[in-house]
């Protein structure tokens, strides 16, 4: 009961806080009496809307896997921040663009402009099941009446105050968001390390720092940092919001922040494993501190899913009405909000894996590495397609396994992540330009 309580009773409270949006520039560019975000709002907005509630269920398993190893791991997917804001700093300050879009179809023409979007569709949709999937597990019982019950309720109410406001009720309870889960997270943690035996020095000599035990999934996430954040709306869309200057300064906070966020909520799993539990990380930890603890880590997931949801249905619905230009209205991105939650929600009756969906999509966009690298390089549109078409060959060889065992040259879990990614990155820088060698010769 309680349960239901936290999630429709959060959920309606932030219907009545969130702003209505009168304009399309509130609906689109989270505008607010004119006003656009500050460094405090960006940056709070950014951490959480990445702190999914599926990264926070990884960032513990991998703790209970790893130790503090694989916090660490999880979090090097946060230097995307850093990598996105420079970028885009510098594509803004010297490039002029006002989006990626206007970039791509600048520079490599309208079809290669239509194929990201694809590729950044593909994400949000992802967004949406492997979200409230992690909702659901807190209810009941996968296939049960209870998870499928929880997924739709919370799914629907989440899309009620985005509705309502756009982007702007997004960044407006992003910032309330960010500040539940700071708290939370806290008193998890408190409760924790209040167990007589389990010190912080225990959790900082809980791994082994090898490429079997950690270090795999790390270096692959350093690499995908380079083209992850370009296929994520989420995070892009924030960085066209403010000034450049603010804008950088949010993106490289929110890098240190968000990734300091997940490393210390992977302790959650570093105690699972001390403790010698198995399962779910977080749910284990909770059922062994008692209903309030579980209760708690329960109102962090809500609170991590919904800020994560009512960004992917804001950037679908930009995508729709502004960047592929259908029609700028705001009945029109809540027509394309609807349309996301019925698309996104089918995969839950199917057999769908959380991490998947982070790990294998990152793989099939890392093409776009050398496109945004290299923004001020002129290259020829053929670039683009062999570039992008390399990485989603790649993509393609790591989800059906067919990647050849020789290409892999460490042990351990993530191995063929890791290689694939980095012979996979360098065959897309060298296919993106070979065009402009042949050219320039």
């Amino acid at each position: 009961m309680w349960q239901w309580v936290l999630i429709i009773g959060s959920s309606l409270i932030l219907f009545l806080l969130s702003p209505l949006a009168k304009s399309t520039d509130d609906f689109f560019k989270a505008t607010h009496r004119n006003k656009v975000p500050n460094v405090f709002m960006l940056t709070g907005s950014l951490v959480i809307s990445w702190i999914f509630a599926k990264s926070i269920t990884n960032a513990a398993n991998l703790g209970l896997e790893f130790g503090i190893v694989g916090g660490v791991a999880y979090a090097g997917y946060y230097l995307s921040f850093a990598v996105a804001g420079i970028l885009i700093y510098f594509m803004r300050k010297k490039g002029g663009f006002t989006s990626l879009h206007q970039f791509l179809t600048t520079r490599f023409g309208k079809n290669a402009m239509r194929i990201f979007s694809i590729l950044i569709a593909i994400r949000l949709f992802n967004e949406v099941w492997s979200n409230t999937m992690v909702i659901g597990s807190y209810f009941g019982t996968v296939d049960s009446e209870a998870y499928y019950a929880a997924i739709i309720v919370f799914s629907l109410l989440t899309l009620a105050y985005s509705l309502k406001g756009g982007l702007s009720s997004s960044i407006f309870t992003d910032v309330i968001q960010m500040g539940l889960f700071s708290i939370l997270l806290f008193v998890v943690l408190s409760n924790i390390y209040s167990v007589p035996g389990f010190t912080v020095s225990q959790t900082v000599n809980s791994g082994i720092w090898s490429f079997e035990t950690g270090l795999n999934l790390l270096f692959a996430a350093l690499i995908q940092s380079f083209s992850y954040p370009f296929h994520d709306p989420v995070l892009t869309d924030r960085a066209f919001l403010s000034s450049p200057r603010v804008t950088l300064k949010s993106f490289l906070w929110a890098s240190v922040l968000g990734g300091a966020c997940i490393i210390l909520f992977s302790i959650v799993g570093v105690y699972a494993q001390a403790m010698g539990m198995q399962g779910q990380a977080a749910v284990e930890v909770g059922k062994a501190f008692g209903t309030v603890i579980l209760l708690i880590i329960n109102f962090i997931m809500i609170t991590s899913a919904a800020s994560t949801l009512d960004s992917t249905f804001s950037s679908f619905s930009k995508l729709v009405a502004v960047d592929l230009n259908w029609g700028e209205s705001i009945t029109l991105g809540r027509i394309a909000m609807g349309v996301l939650v019925i698309l996104g929600t089918i995969p839950i009756f199917l057999d769908a894996k959380i991490l998947s969906a982070t790990t294998i999509s990152g793989t099939m966009v890392i093409g776009l590495t050398p496109v945004f690298l290299f923004w001020k390089l002129p290259a020829p549109k053929i670039s683009f397609y062999l570039s992008v078409g390399c990485g989603l060959l790649f993509g393609f060889l790591l989800l059906f396994d067919l990647i050849p065992k020789s290409w892999i040259l460490t042990q351990g879990n993530y191995a063929d992540l890791l290689w694939v990614n980095v012979w996979g990155i360098a065959s897309c820088l060298i296919v993106y330009l070979i065009p402009s060698w042949i050219k320039l010769w």
